[in-house]
């Protein structure tokens, strides 16, 4: 499976010791690795646990265009990071027989990419684009009668010796990822045959994809600690299998017991201070500031940056989200506003 990546972007949100966050869904340095090399990534649809809808839905588009012998429909993958984008165009490719080729939008910058990624492609395989929203115009438009007529418009000379010239490309599949399907020019997103959103997990899923990863990682793991786990996972299987490896590495050095149980998480996720919820350092700062500074709010986001030292941006797509997800946060006209929920997991936490 040839993979090419050039994904250079990790949490934009250090914690207050200048580290990448534990509980960000983005990936972390440590995690840049080839996807065939990640032992926890499930290979078909029968080990992909959760997000039942999307994979009945793949399915049959799977298994109708092998029985046409067809190459699938382009498809669209959207959600927020960490669902499994990636590595449901990997199942995709492994359930189709066919070659799967990554990479990112920041690796297409010039048209010359594009061109040489297609031209050396063979019938029915896959290219998976991570990040297609940050695919700038000219490479957008390229991809249009590749995508529709399979066929690539290449001017060929300068000047008034210049001339059209079409090139004949054998059928494939564009799998393209994003977390912003609205940045996509809308005649990008028209030429998808099929568009699918993945949904966060909920915490029966992830208890049983962190049971499957401990059994991967030769873990011994009890059913509360799973559970446990899987309520600090912020619903993102990139995050669970993060905290197992953080729990793994803390019973090595400080238990002798052979089973990792719930009071093992719970010291190892103070350690690194994630709460029962999931919580990090900076989301509680970010609380405190509302509840003992604004009295719980409304507050604006320019005075919450300011309080922060973050910019604002930052903090309404990277630390907002979760909190409002979970009931925590609100936001209004006249500003951020915390839930009772909030102000009482504070008062616990704190």
């Amino acid at each position: 499976m040839a993979i090419v990546s050039s994904i250079t972007n990790h949490s934009p949100f250090p914690n207050d010791r200048g580290e990448e966050r534990l509980v960000g869904p983005s990936l972390l340095k440590e995690e840049f690795k080839l996807s065939q090399q990640d032992s926890l990534r499930p290979k078909s649809f029968d080990n992909f646990l959760g997000q039942s809808e999307l994979k009945k839905v793949l399915a049959i588009s799977v298994k109708a265009s092998l029985k046409r012998g067809e190459a699938l429909d382009h498809l669209m993958l959207y959600g927020p990071p960490g669902l499994g984008k990636t590595t449901m165009a990997l199942i995709i490719a492994e359930e189709l027989g066919v070659k799967a080729r990554v990479t990112s939008a920041p690796a297409l910058e010039r048209p010359r990419d594009i061109v040489g990624l297609l031209i050396n492609m063979q019938p029915r395989e896959l290219i998976f684009v991570d990040e297609i929203h940050r695919l700038n115009s000219i490479s957008q438009e390229l991809l249009y009668p590749a995508m529709e007529d399979r066929r690539l418009d290449l001017t060929v000379g300068k000047g008034t010796s210049s001339r059209m010239r079409s090139i004949e490309i054998p059928p494939f599949t564009l799998v393209g990822a994003t977390t912003k399907p609205a940045a996509l020019s809308s005649p990008m997103r028209d030429r998808f045959g099929i568009t699918q959103r993945l949904d966060f997990y909920n915490d029966d899923d992830l208890k049983n994809i962190i049971k499957r990863s401990a059994k991967l990682l030769n873990l011994s793991i009890s059913e509360e600690a799973s559970e446990h786990l899987a309520k600090r996972s912020r619903g993102t299987p990139r995050i669970a299998n993060r905290l197992i490896r953080r729990v793994r590495d803390y019973a090595e050095v400080h238990s002798s017991s052979k089973t990792i149980d719930a009071h093992i998480v719970s010291d190892a996720l103070y350690l690194h201070r994630v709460d029962q919820r999931g919580l990090d350092a900076t989301d509680r700062s970010y609380l405190g500031l509302i509840i003992d500074q604004y009295q719980g709010g409304p507050v604006g986001l320019e005075t919450l940056a300011a309080g922060l030292g973050e910019d604002s941006t930052t903090i309404e797509t990277v630390v907002e989200p979760y909190l409002m997800q979970i009931g925590f946060l609100k936001r209004t006209s006249r500003g951020r506003v915390v839930t009772p929920a909030a102000e009482k997991h504070y008062l616990l936490v704190s």
